[in-house]
């Protein structure tokens, strides 16, 4: 199974033939090196419906007819655009042809944008465990720390953690290596970092506050073999 990172919370994952997308933010993401029309997704888990997260995957959806996996409102409001999805809601596990996805909880805002300067609320947001071959990635979307981390880890051991570092919307580098311990993943990934002026981050100040060897700062590309 291979992983890579793609900019803010971008990742992919790429086994036994699928293509898995993790918050598609193509369009506008300025540090990612996708572009929409090279990729071929079959399944887009989304975290929550912030733009910077829910991104591309109305297009990349209709395009290849890729299951959309959220949480329960999100999902419904993304049927209502013809697209195919499975709702889901915090807590709850599913297995599906590629693998096991199960949504945890995460401490943030949900809702997007209209020209009518409306919010539409579309649900919970949720971080994602996803085990395929054996193995755990652990997205967190997008989250302040909290204490139930230590349950996350302790009920699923971890392979592979993405963490926000940005601060200001999500937790800061100090308060996400207090999570990378709470949740004792084999290996943390920063993300949530230097799309914006306002989440500016130096990703290794991070890696300097845990034990060497389990942050591992990808650069936009990079990819780790499971």
């Amino acid at each position: 199974m291979k992983v890579s990172f793609h900019g803010h919370s971008l990742v992919k994952i790429e086994s036994q033939g699928k293509t898995i997308l993790i918050d598609p933010f193509i369009t506008g993401n300025s540090l990612t090196d996708l572009k929409v029309e090279d990729v071929k997704p079959d399944v887009i888990i989304v975290t929550h419906g912030h733009g910077d997260h829910l991104g591309d995957t109305v297009e990349l959806a209709k395009k290849h007819d890729a299951l959309v996996i959220a949480n329960f409102e999100l999902a419904t409001y993304l049927s209502w655009k013809g697209l195919n999805t499975h709702g889901m809601s915090i807590g709850g596990a599913y297995q599906f042809d590629f693998g096991k996805v199960k949504l945890t909880p995460a401490f943030h805002g949900t809702g997007l944008e209209t020209e009518n300067n409306e919010i539409i609320y579309l649900g919970m947001p949720a971080g994602v465990l996803v085990t395929i071959e054996d193995k755990t990635i652990y997205h967190a979307g997008d989250t302040g720390l909290f204490s139930d981390m230590k349950l996350i880890g302790d009920r699923h051991p971890i392979d592979l953690a993405f963490l926000p570092i940005g601060d200001n919307f999500t937790m800061g580098p100090e308060d996400a290596a207090y999570a990378a311990g709470l949740l004792s993943a084999k290996k943390v990934i920063p993300m949530h970092y230097n799309t914006f002026p306002p989440i500016k981050q130096d990703p290794q100040k991070f890696a300097d506050m845990l034990q060497p060897g389990v942050v591992q700062i990808m650069q936009v590309g990079d990819s780790i073999e499971l």
